[in-house]
């Protein structure tokens, strides 16, 4: 049974419909925010793309959300890359949001996947995952 005070979507989904800061935050109804993303899925290089121009932007939240649409569309074997994507953003956000602790450990739970991953002869789509490891470490280390 759906809780009662969820935002739901016309198929009775869970969708947020309260506005939201940069990081994620929800404000109260009616206040301006960011526009929520587009949750369409995308093939894995416009999700990359997708997902750096939102980083671009200062919304490492909203990043997180696009790699998420992928990780829950994308092929089983590619799961670890897509999961230790959006936890790298997670840890931006909770770097931003002063949580070091959190980001530290979103960095930490990240790295086990994506190191995962490399240890495997899947695709990487163009990116260096050691170096945006190492980014990710110096911008949660601040």
């Amino acid at each position: 049974m759906a809780a009662a005070d969820r935002d739901r979507n016309a198929d009775g989904r869970a969708e947020q419909a309260r506005p939201r800061d940069r990081l994620g935050r929800p404000l109260p109804y009616g206040s301006p925010g960011l526009p929520p993303i587009d949750e369409t899925p995308r093939p894995p290089e416009e999700t990359i793309a997708y997902a750096r121009a939102l980083l671009d932007q200062g919304r490492p939240f909203a990043a997180h959300e696009a790699l998420e649409v992928r990780w829950k569309s994308c092929p089983e074997h590619e799961r670890p890359l897509w999961q230790g994507l959006a936890q790298v953003c997670v840890a931006l956000t909770h770097a931003e949001r002063g949580n070091a602790v959190g980001a530290a450990r979103l960095v930490e739970r990240a790295t086990g996947h994506l190191r995962s991953y490399a240890d495997g002869v899947a695709p990487t789509y163009g990116l260096d995952l050691d170096d945006l490891l190492a980014c990710a470490r110096r911008r949660v280390d601040g």
